[in-house]
């Protein structure tokens, strides 16, 4: 669906490493806005439309072991609230 390779938990979608650099990751859609003004991360945007729930960090911001294991703990620990599919 996203053009990479994608993680999932119980069925859902977690981080997915993007055909375009970086990933992208599933967090809650309420938090996306703190976490986008707190940190590199941006809005995903699929087709020119913003995806709640998902945003995209970048391969630069990611260089650090503790960055990208940051990322994957957000993405992996909200895709475990979800029901599974």
């Amino acid at each position: 669906m996203f053009g990479g390779l994608a993680f999932l938990i119980n069925g859902n979608m977690s981080v997915a490493a993007s055909g375009q650099g970086g990933i992208l990751v599933r967090v809650d859609p309420e938090h996306s806005a703190a976490l986008v003004g707190d940190t590199a991360a941006y809005p995903m945007e699929m087709r020119g439309r913003a995806m709640p729930g998902w945003l995209r960090v970048d391969t630069k911001d990611l260089t650090a072991d503790e960055a990208l294991r940051e990322w994957v703990d957000r993405g992996v620990g909200y895709a475990r609230l979800l029901p599974p599919k």
